[in-house]
C-alpha cells in the first residue's frame, strides 16, 4: 500500500519539511496513557492485524475489542482479536501509533492510520502525505533515528483527553 504512496507525490523537499515542521510544531501530542487513541480507540479504531493478514487498513468493529496498553483496540473478526491478544507487540504499531517520521524527527503527533507500511515484521504510521513521502526516502534511516529519539519523547499529559 505504501510504496504506491511514494510514486504519487513529487514534493518540493523544502516546502515539504516546512509544512511538516508546522504540523510537528501546532499539533498537540495527543496522549491517553501509553497509547496514542483517537474517538477513543487506538489506532483511531482501525484493526492492527488486518494491515498484516489483509494487506489493507479495515476499520474496527466496535463491539469486537481488546484491552491493551492503556487503550482499546478495535477488530474487524474475533479472529484478528485473539490474534492480537496472543500477542499484540506483534500488531500494535511502532511508537505507539504516533507518525514514524514525526517521532525520527524527534515529535510526537498522532498517526494516520491509512498511512501505514509494514518493515521487517513492525507497524509504522504517518501523520500525513508528506510525511509519509519523506519516511519513504528513507525508511532504514528513518527507523534507525525513530528508535533512538522514541525513548528520549516524554508524554504529554496535559493533551490528554478529558
Amino acid at each position: 500500500m505504501s510504496t504506491v504512496l511514494s510514486a504519487r507525490f513529487a514534493l518540493r523537499p523544502l516546502a515539504a519539511a516546512g509544512a511538516l515542521a508546522a504540523t510537528l510544531t501546532l499539533a498537540a501530542a495527543a496522549w491517553a496513557g501509553p497509547q496514542y487513541v483517537e474517538d477513543g480507540y487506538a489506532l483511531s479504531g482501525y484493526d492492527p492485524v488486518a494491515y498484516f493478514t489483509d494487506d489493507a487498513a479495515v476499520r474496527g468493529d466496535e463491539a469486537i475489542t481488546y484491552d491493551y496498553n492503556g487503550a482499546t483496540w478495535l477488530f474487524s473478526s474475533e479472529e484478528h482479536r485473539d490474534l492480537f491478544a496472543a500477542d499484540p507487540e506483534a500488531y500494535a504499531p511502532a511508537y505507539d501509533g504516533h507518525c514514524a517520521y514525526g517521532v525520527a524527527q524527534g515529535g510526537k503527533v498522532p498517526g494516520d492510520p491509512e498511512l501505514w507500511d509494514i518493515v521487517d515484521g513492525r507497524l509504522f504510521v504517518n501523520v500525513n502525505d508528506r510525511a509519509q513521502a519523506f519516511w519513504l526516502q528513507d525508511i532504514p534511516g528513518n527507523i534507525a533515528q525513530a528508535d533512538e529519539t522514541w525513548p528520549g519523547i516524554e508524554p504529554n499529559p496535559a493533551a490528554a483527553p478529558r
